[in-house]
């Protein structure tokens, strides 16, 4: 594989970065705007029963396309491909908006038609979350990359705080239609300005596509999406349709590993797993989406219930786990880019967030939302070592040519945890809630749709009925994070056997060099750490 150009011109950096980082909001604000309007979309399109396939249609777009965008922009020029995605999600997001409106045949078919059109969008965000760590990776060397990823942990950071805020704001003055129409102003300005600014080096290649290992890895992923999502909500978790999906995932995972293992350009190159620091770094982001996406999940939960704050106050109430993550992310940017070192990083973080998780376990009936804020400060700044430090590890571990795959193949394990620990931890959380005085007030414990329905008989309960029910659902969440512990203390642990290889000071390597070629590259280039 030669190189095309020796290095593109330098870009302003800011420029491009302003608009990657409106392209990073886009995807990461949009599901928890659409999560606040809902209730009034359900009750628009008479669709209570399938509501949640919104949701569950968005994220399966985005698992199933992230490894996929992430070749292809590999294969095909990181630039047109993500320019594309963000085109793609903005049709879905206009798609969504006019959903069972009269230019596309009324509201009968409102909520099929919106379930569709999220599926189209997820396959864009799929797009965004990924070329924009990947295009950081071209444009910036590993030596600067943390400053700058650290920036994009910091947008995440606001979009979990302000995505609650924005969609209360647009569902209460405005049409719900708005919550997806506010993606086509922002991602207008992103698509100009990475169109007109962003200058990526070229690589020639084979422009050949592994169609099939492709399909087989949608059609794996898609079962394990439903088998999370459904698993013990829709259905039993030895009921036909979950042990179906089961066989279904592990079928089609496993003739994908065959097939990859001879295809000429692999969607996710199975060598990469042959590296350690990358095998490493996969378990450790399944782990981190895992024990974070799966517990974080209550945290709105307790503070809506035995808290009593509001949907929107309960946004605000994660401030402070997000000031730290925030915080955190930018300063351990900053020192990973002037000292060239990184391995520590991770393993502090994963100490930290066991134990952030270990004091979560204390929230009960009587815990103050000053002391629950200190709690979410330690879980922030553990995630704050984690959260962009995993990604530069996954980049600086492959050849540049792999970049994108390995930037996909981070996402999609963190995702794919995620997805994880939020159906176990509900089964967790359900089953400790069951039989209780909270369960029967819970429609039995659940923790789908109904469990928001059931907010108001909590509060019509009389004062001695309605503590003893706060208390077994306190019981519940702290014994949510008691189990989120066994699984974050792992991360430490892995992370100890992390390899630190040295970060180059320029990307002016052959795109197919090892990381073992980049290192001494690195130790003859990189100032002295």
């Amino acid at each position: 594989m030669g190189q095309e150009s020796q290095s593109a011109v330098r870009p302003n950096v800011r420029v491009v970065l302003f608009g990657l980082m409106i392209a990073m909001m886009l995807a990461m604000l949009d599901n928890m705007i659409v999560s606040t309007a809902l209730p009034r979309i359900a009750l628009e399109f008479n669709g209570a029963d399938h509501f949640t396939w919104i949701v569950t249609a968005y994220i399966l777009g985005t698992t199933v396309s992230t490894p996929i965008w992430g070749k292809l922009g590999d294969l095909y020029g990181r630039k047109a491909v993500f320019l594309t995605s963000v085109v793609l999600f903005l049709i879905g997001s206009a798609l969504c908006g006019m959903s069972g409106s009269d230019l596309l045949g009324g509201a009968d078919n409102g909520m099929i038609q919106l379930i569709a059109f999220r599926a189209v969008q997820g396959l864009g965000a799929g797009g965004l979350m990924v070329g924009v760590m990947a295009i950081i990776g071209d444009l910036v060397p590993p030596r600067e990359r943390g400053r700058y990823q650290g920036m994009i942990a910091g947008i995440m950071a606001i979009a979990m705080v302000a995505g609650p805020l924005v969609g209360g704001f647009i569902t209460d003055n405005l049409s719900w239609r708005w919550a997806f129409y506010v993606n086509l102003p922002l991602g207008g300005v992103a698509l100009l300005v990475l169109a007109t600014t962003m200058h990526l080096p070229k690589y020639r290649t084979e422009h050949r596509i592994d169609w099939l290992g492709a399909a087989l890895l949608s059609v794996g992923i898609t079962a394990i999406v439903l088998v999370t999502t459904w698993g013990g909500n829709s259905y039993d978790w030895v009921s036909p349709q979950i042990v179906g999906l089961a066989v279904l995932a592990v079928v089609a995972l496993a003739a994908f590993g065959v097939v990859e293992r001879r295809a000429p350009e692999p969607i996710l190159p199975l060598g990469l797993f042959a590296n350690r620091n990358f095998a490493l770094i996969s378990v450790i982001g399944f782990l981190l989406g895992f024990a974070m996406f799966g517990a974080m999940n209550f945290l709105p939960l307790y503070q809506q219930t035995v808290q009593g704050a509001s949907a929107t106050n309960s946004g605000l109430l994660l401030l402070p786990l997000m000031f730290g993550m925030l915080v955190v992310s930018l300063v351990v940017g900053r020192a990973i880019t002037k000292t060239g070192r990184y391995r520590a990083y991770p393993i502090v973080g994963g100490v930290v967030m066991a134990a952030g998780m270990a004091l979560l376990t204390r929230l009960d009936l009587d815990t103050s939302k000053t002391e629950s804020s200190l709690y979410m400060v330690v879980l922030g700044v553990g995630m704050g070592f984690l959260m962009q430090t995993t990604m530069l590890i996954a980049q600086n571990s492959v050849a540049q040519k792999d970049l994108g795959a390995a930037s996909g193949a981070a996402t999609f394990f963190r995702s794919i945890g995620g997805s994880f620990g939020v159906s176990l931890f509900g089964a967790i959380f359900a089953n400790r809630l069951a039989g209780s005085a909270a369960g029967s007030a819970f429609g039995g414990g659940g923790t789908g749709e109904g469990q928001s329905m059931d907010l108001e008989k909590l509060r019509q309960l009389p004062p001695e009925l309605r503590e003893t029910v706060l208390g077994g659902l306190a019981d519940a969440v702290s014994h949510v994070f008691g189990w989120a512990v066994l699984f974050t203390v792992a991360v430490p642990v892995l992370a100890w056997f992390i390899r630190e290889i040295p970060l180059r000071a320029t990307n002016d390597t052959p795109p197919d060099a090892t990381p073992e070629e980049q290192a001494e590259l690195a130790l003859g280039k990189a100032p002295a750490a």
